[in-house]
């Protein structure tokens, strides 16, 4: 597979680290919602469904074996949401943090937002290995000395103490409506979406929001589709693209009106009729929507497929790649164990050359662009000796089974694999199963 700055076809994945408990009985509140890389790759954020952040660092290479890339280890962990309740809409709002997106870096401090079904959050993370002391009008704890015992002027210093990494809250006013996706540009600003909503925010204006899209029909028993993701363009500020619940991306240009009710670009591939079943419109849904870091394509995931488009082609996809095509088979199943309502997330790599998507079984798929080449991968304990190398996984669909082959009817559907990352510089890859946070890199030669 094509690594993220490279061409080359024959990358080796291997196992680097996991991360979290091994006990079979994992807690609700372990589940790991979201992953995501800053944008130099030093630093890994997860979200759980317990409100919780975790931010592991890079650890520098060592220079005794300078092609092995430092491991990632835990840097702070903090609580960003906790468990609310709606009293005006009888609601009961969980702590499950649904998205993280990194903001560029301005100086030594990082930004993240958080979000869950209803606050957004922006966080700074900083260290501090000294403190502040001999204030002149206040006491050491904070509280404000009496301006009649102020008899000397004294020269507030600087002492050392023990290093410490700091995340306050600079708090993000709630939307009025559930957020299912966030994403934010280099510049200003950040987006918000919710079923029938998408908010823009200026993160220096933290007390309201700017409504640009509004799909709420006058009749709600009119309603036909919701808003499942949105995602700004990389280098235009004006631009953003939303996806929906029946398979459309629409792609937006705030330049042309303040509400952008009225789409600049709609992309959508016409229905195969061969493929019509019941569950059409369900496995058509666009759970993930991101745009290549040049920006000339965008990438969407639904149930069975992820699909490249060409910004300048609106009619069909350029590229579309089959991550579980065997299961349209056992679409009535999935239907009635509620997994076929799964939310996959997708990522490409740094230079846009190949594709990674997450399935069941703890499988995931990656494509190859330029090749035309695909690999299944398995994010497994068994799999987890160091350095171990990674062994393509096939799905057998029916008749005889090879010997390393996994019949379809054995695939385990609590096993999945929904949220994945790619580290932006180098060929290193984060993958979330369930509790644990698996983390594979390239082969060094």
């Amino acid at each position: 597979m094509a690594g993220a700055g490279g061409g080359t076809s024959d990358v080796q994945w291997c196992f680097s680290q996991v991360k979290g408990a091994i006990d079979d009985d994992v807690a609700e509140a372990d589940i790991i919602s979201t992953v995501e890389f800053n944008h130099s790759g030093e630093l890994l954020a997860t979200g759980d469904k317990g409100g919780r952040v975790v931010i592991f660092q890079q650890e520098p290479e060592s220079k005794n074996q300078p092609q092995c890339r430092g491991e990632y280890n835990v840097y702070s962990t903090f609580q960003s949401h906790e468990p609310e309740f709606d009293y005006l809409k009888s609601l009961e709002i969980e702590e499950k943090i649904n998205k993280i997106r990194w903001l560029p870096q301005k100086n030594a401090a990082q930004f993240l937002l958080s979000t869950n079904d209803k606050t957004i959050k922006l966080w700074k993370i900083s260290e501090r290995d000294k403190r502040p002391e001999g204030y002149n009008l206040k006491e050491e704890d904070g509280r404000y000395r009496d301006l009649n015992t102020v008899t000397t002027l004294r020269v507030p210093v600087f002492r050392p103490m023990d290093l410490m990494v700091g995340s306050p809250s600079g708090g993000v006013a709630p939307p009025p409506i559930l957020v299912n996706s966030i994403s934010s540009h280099a510049r200003w600003a950040d987006l918000s979406a919710s079923d029938l909503r998408i908010n823009l925010w200026n993160l220096e204006i933290t007390d309201r929001s700017f409504n640009i899209v509004d799909i709420k029909p006058a009749n709600m028993e009119e309603l036909t589709e919701v808003i499942t993701a949105v995602e700004f363009h990389p280098n235009q500020c004006n631009t953003f693209v939303y996806s929906s619940s029946k398979g459309t991306i629409r792609l937006c240009d705030m330049r042309a009106s303040a509400l952008c009710d009225k789409h600049a670009k709609q992309f959508e591939e016409p229905e195969d009729p061969n493929n019509r079943s019941f569950f059409s419109e369900i496995i058509s849904s666009i759970s993930d929507v991101k745009f290549s870091h040049s920006g000339r394509y965008m990438m969407t995931r639904d149930y069975l497929s992820v699909k490249i488009w060409d910004l300048n082609m609106e009619s069909r996809p350029v590229e579309t790649y089959q991550v579980h095509e065997y299961l349209r088979s056992k679409l009535c199943s999935l239907y009635e164990n509620d997994c076929i309502f799964d939310k996959f997330e997708c990522c490409w790599n740094g230079n846009d050359s190949v594709v990674m998507t997450g399935s069941y079984n703890n499988f995931f798929r990656m494509f190859d662009r330029g090749y035309r080449q695909d690999v299944t991968l398995e994010a497994s304990r068994e799999n987890s000796k160091p350095r171990s190398v990674l062994k393509p996984r096939k799905v057998s669909t029916g008749g005889k089974r090879k010997k390393d082959e996994i019949s379809v009817d054995s695939l385990d559907f609590n096993k999945k694999i929904l949220h994945t990352a790619w580290h932006p510089l180098d060929n290193i890859i984060a993958v979330a199963t369930t509790n644990n946070l698996y983390i594979f890199q390239e082969k060094p030669n």
